[in-house]
């Protein structure tokens, strides 16, 4: 049977406002956007495009500090939504519109069960008993390739791995069986390997339900497997838009074509230098969560001075975990951890403040990283406060040098709150508060994951510099291979906690490989529509699985 390819949203001339604190400006400009039913759309530009706003208004919803300036038309089925009454509008969210969140651990709650929070929908709309919309998130979850498809829904969001809450959430979105999905960056947090099988259920699923899709990201190579048509925004504004065939193929904007090239940023390869042992050197690590369920298997790697490690594998491979080592989060069952030669103790509350200071983190998430009611001098002053003993005057020249460092002009961002940042301007100050402590070593965990191409290598090259004048040492866990290519001197391999190879950036792009490392290798999208479509055939749906499920 023929599948409905009606047009289900129409939006007409979307304006949009945000407040300032002191007057309301244009941040979407006049947007048009058709989409059918069954038809996926890519929404594609740099932070602060809009791309995020204009997926909540197809919803009908403007986000806080902003409104939809009347004249803007969003009519979804019919149904003009800037019209209809708010709870015409909260009977569509959920049921016949879903939104799947980039960030999974800000959006499940956790003092409740991953598939307590998935039943609510189709319970709430007594579209299913509790027993039947149970069933159907165990399908879901099998689908969408979650290991222990039964029971892992079962579990609380904390007892999951990131890559696999995010999964989790693609599920509940789906759960009610929605018209049109709006995914917001939802395998930016994924590894290469688990992002091909979460790609594949998307397409899947919205091609089986007829399903339309907003799809909102800032990976070109992703867009270009899900999308039938490509939008391109700046500034609130569309740049073209075309088929995703005829968007890689001939783009006609300037601006399109510098998103298409390929990240320019790529320093130079460092060798470890002799005669010095490691800043860090972990030696033989296990380690096991509470239940005595091991997560680390004789790990050892070495990261010297100046240096960039990056930790490469899927989610649950231990790359965190050997962080949380590292950092005295999680104390090893066995193996040590040594600063400079002297053995660090296995627990953070055992440390000095000096060892605690030689060791900091950037993270991941930098909207749950900083805390959005403190002001930014504060953030950054806090550490230096803390391990350096400053305050009046002096801390607060210190805190104006660490904003010129990381290139944020002092006198515009001194007051200012982080929800007033952009997601560039907010790593780095995650970075600044990092440096604050003045410190040997920093972990960076995934901190340009969430960012789009043009921002990312930005802070690639602002990291670059940082330590090329402060002579720092990285361990930078990543599931981005291009970061990889660009920012690392020697790669360390993990799965399933262990150590499957490591060497100097050099000879770990060079085959042969051993087989996981050419499989995350072969993971990394490309930018042809067909990729993903061979990929799979070319390795069969039951080795992707296993792949993923590692």
């Amino acid at each position: 049977m023929a599948q409905d390819k009606s047009v289900l949203l129409d939006i007409k001339d979307l304006r949009i406002d945000g407040y300032t604190g002191e007057e309301w400006v244009p941040i979407i400009k006049g947007v048009d956007l058709r989409l059918h039913r069954g038809e996926v759309m890519g929404l594609i530009g740099e932070s602060g495009a809009g791309k995020s706003t204009i997926g909540a208004a197809a919803m009908g919803y403007a986000r806080d500090g902003t409104r939809i300036v009347e004249g803007s038309s969003i009519e979804f089925d019919g149904m003009e939504l800037t019209t209809a009454t708010e709870g015409e509008r909260r009977a569509l969210r959920g049921s016949r519109i879903a939104y799947v969140a980039q960030s999974a651990a800000a959006s499940f709650n956790p003092a409740h069960k991953i598939i307590d929070q998935h039943t609510e929908a189709p319970l709430h709309y007594r579209i299913q008993s509790r027993v039947a919309a149970q069933e159907d998130a165990m399908d879901l979850y099998q689908r969408l390739r979650l290991p222990d498809p039964d029971q892992i829904g079962f579990r609380y969001p904390h007892q999951v791995s990131g890559g696999q809450l995010q999964r989790a959430m693609t599920a509940m979105a789906m759960a009610c069986r929605p018209d049109l999905i709006i995914f917001d960056e939802p395998t930016t947090a994924l590894d290469v390997t688990t992002q091909i099988e979460v790609l594949a259920a998307i397409r899947d699923i919205v091609d089986q339900f007829n399903t339309a899709a907003i799809y909102i990201t800032h990976d070109l190579a992703v867009v270009a497997q899900m999308a039938d048509t490509i939008k391109v925004l700046l500034k609130g504004e569309e740049v073209e838009q075309a088929s995703t065939e005829d968007m890689l193929e001939n783009p006609q904007e300037d601006y399109t074509k510098s998103l298409w090239a390929v990240r320019s940023f790529k320093r130079t390869q460092k060798r470890r230098p002799t005669g010095e042992p490691p800043v860090i050197s972990v030696q033989n690590v296990d380690a096991a969560y509470t239940g005595g369920i091991k997560v680390l298997d004789d790990v050892s790697f070495d990261i010297h001075r100046g240096m960039t490690v990056a930790v490469v594998g899927e989610s649950g491979s231990g790359k965190s975990t050997t962080a949380r080592v590292i950092t005295g989060l999680l104390p090893p069952t066995s193996g040590q951890v040594l600063f400079r030669g002297e053995p660090l103790p296995p627990s953070y509350l055992n440390r000095s403040k000096d060892q605690l200071r030689q060791t900091q983190m950037i993270y991941q998430m930098a909207d749950t990283a900083l805390n959005p009611k403190v002001r930014i001098s504060e953030i950054i002053g806090r550490p230096a406060q803390f391990y350096s003993g400053l305050s009046g005057t002096a801390l607060k020249h210190r805190v104006d040098e660490l904003l010129d460092l990381i290139e944020l002009e002092p006198s515009q961002y001194y007051d200012r709150y982080p929800p007033e940042l952009s997601g560039g301007q907010k790593q780095r100050i995650g970075i600044a508060r990092a440096l604050a402590a003045e410190p040997t070593f920093i972990i960076c965990d995934e901190v340009t994951s969430a960012l789009d191409q043009l921002v990312a290598e930005g802070i690639l090259k602002l990291l670059d510099r940082l330590q090329s004048e402060l002579d720092l040492a990285y361990m930078f866990i990543t599931h981005d291979l291009a970061t990889v290519r660009s920012i690392a001197d020697e790669v360390v391999v993990m799965q399933n906690g262990k150590v499957v190879e490591q060497g100097p950036k050099d000879e770990m792009f060079k085959p042969p490989h051993h087989p996981y490392t050419d499989l995350l290798l072969s993971s990394v999208p490309e930018m042809d529509p067909n990729w993903l479509t061979d990929l799979l055939e070319e390795r069969g749906v039951d080795n992707i699985g296993e792949a993923a499920d590692v």
